[in-house]
């Protein structure tokens, strides 16, 4: 087998430390790879390049399938962006894959069957960061949910539960409260499902369901979601299983991927020798699957388990042994810690169950990156909601206001704030900041809305003295809105 040429990226913190680790017992173990190495992270934003990641970088990137990274800081202020999420949505790695496993009764946990699979959008959500100031008090953050985005998640999320023998899929959302951009997600979740009879599926609230993944992680299997509460709770349960040390992650596109380990760079112990390479070894091992070489992450990973079967521990885990009443452990280092492992190779755990990669089949990424027509249904405009900055009136005065204005053709629908209504129905006690929204509708309901009459309700507002800050039309889908009613609506 020819050597495959890798990316790596030391990273910054603890990255060099638990990188040279991993390699270290990735190419002991037999792993065929030629690591190329480039740098990315805290020097890079330091030198000029907001994204973390010079052009030169990006060259080698992309001219390969995988990139394996060390985690990075971020340097505070500045404008700097994520280059997590800069990597994610350049590459549309839209899959992140994040492992859950107890490893009980060696390590310390409450659930001696943990072993759960959170599959996280990772490209769209609010994870998109577009923000903006709109009034003096009060700021935006848009989220963001396409179909096809959801498609490709939900899709993958079915194909990965079938390559590797998982029989329950939970979809996790908060659409009793964000019904057309979470709602569009569960929707999605339901029309795939009908595809896969053999699994199991469900959809559970994203704060109870989280709730639950940390008191009973035994009864979930695959766990779909948006990205930001996949976020949350790949976090919870890699922290539940044991801790974040030993949690790896990945992240897959149609084209690339890329492997790291979900924690930070730990700045407060860099240089100590003592950080835990756990996490960051798995993700590689994860990686050699997905390029063809699961033989020697079979070898790896079980040389790994043998290991911590033997209790040979870094400070992250023996501080948790110590609060669960566990003495008898050997504590190491970083590079004891890969050392232990690499005489270990070949060898198999006895407690612990061994892993079996050699088998797996290929994920279909045909099948998931076919989304439906985007274009079936017809979009008409049904009115508009346009935010008016105000901090002089009241919601009475402001109403009657725009009534007045609105007069003759179009009318008042109502007005929110921070999405209570409180115009024409309201109530004095409710809180009120400066950003109002206000829809607007033909006052002849048989007459079609058109983007004139927009324009001619922004240059009545202007004329009235008001501030206007930005608008979204409102649209009807086969006839149906395509946007949240007011209360009393």
């Amino acid at each position: 087998m020819s050597r495959e040429p890798i990316p790596v990226a030391k990273g910054d913190g603890i990255g060099p430390e638990i990188m040279d680790a991993a390699l270290h017992i990735l190419i002991e173990g037999g792993a065929q790879i030629d690591p190329i190495f480039i740098e990315i992270g805290e020097k890079v934003y330091l030198s000029g390049h907001t994204s973390g990641i010079a052009p030169e970088a990006w060259e080698i990137i992309r001219n390969h399938r995988v990139l394996y990274k060390a985690p990075i800081t971020t340097p505070q202020g500045g404008g700097y962006k994520s280059l997590n999420v800069t990597i994610r949505k350049s590459l549309s790695l839209f899959a992140n894959v994040r492992p859950a496993v107890s490893y009980s009764p060696v390590i310390p946990s409450k659930h001696e069957n943990m072993d759960v699979v959170i599959i996280r959008e990772n490209e769209e959500d609010l994870y998109a960061g577009i923000e903006h100031q709109q009034t003096h008090e009060v700021v935006q953050c848009l989220k963001l949910i396409s179909r096809p985005g959801c498609e490709r998640i939900i899709r993958y999320a079915f194909e990965y539960a079938k390559a590797y023998g998982r029989k329950k899929i939970t979809c996790m959302t908060k659409d009793n409260i964000m019904k057309l951009t979470d709602g569009l997600f569960h929707r999605v979740f339901d029309e795939i499902a009908l595809e896969y009879p053999d699994i199991q599926t469900e959809h559970r609230i994203i704060d109870i369901g989280i709730a639950m993944l940390a008191d009973t992680p035994e009864q979930f299997d695959v766990v779909v979601t948006p990205n930001l509460y996949g976020d949350i709770a790949s976090d919870v349960t890699a922290q539940v299983a044991g801790t974040v040390g030993i949690a790896p992650s990945a992240n897959i596109g149609e084209k690339h991927a890329m492997f790291e380990a979900i924690h930070g760079s730990a700045p407060d112990i860099a240089g100590k020798g003592i950080a835990n390479p756990s996490a960051l070894l798995l993700s590689g091992v994860h990686m050699l699957i997905y390029i063809g070489q699961a033989e020697a992450a079979e070898v790896i990973h079980n040389a790994w388990l043998k290991a911590i079967e033997d209790k040979i521990w870094t400070p992250d885990i023996t501080r948790k042994a110590k609060f669960s009443g566990i003495t008898e452990y050997t504590e190491v280092g970083t590079k004891e810690f890969a050392k232990a492992v690499v005489s270990r190779l070949g060898k198999r755990p006895e407690k612990l169950a061994p892993v079996e990669y050699k088998h797996l089949p290929k994920l279909n990424m045909k099948s998931i990156s076919s989304v439906s027509n985007r274009n079936t249904k017809t979009m008409l405009l049904d009115g508009v909601d346009i935010f008016v900055r105000n901090s002089k009136l009241t919601a009475k005065e402001l109403g009657h206001k725009l009534e007045e204005i609105a007069k003759p053709e179009y009318k008042l629908v109502m007005m929110s704030n921070r999405g209570q209504v409180v115009y024409p129905k309201g109530f004095s006690e409710t809180f009120c900041t400066d950003h109002w929204r206000c829809r607007f509708k033909r006052a002849n309901n048989s007459a079609q809305f058109t983007h004139s009459d927009i324009r001619s309700l922004l240059y009545r507002i202007e004329q009235s003295g008001l501030e206007w800050i930005k608008l979204e039309n409102l649209y009807l889908l086969d006839d149906k809105p395509a946007y949240t009613l007011g209360q009393g609506e």
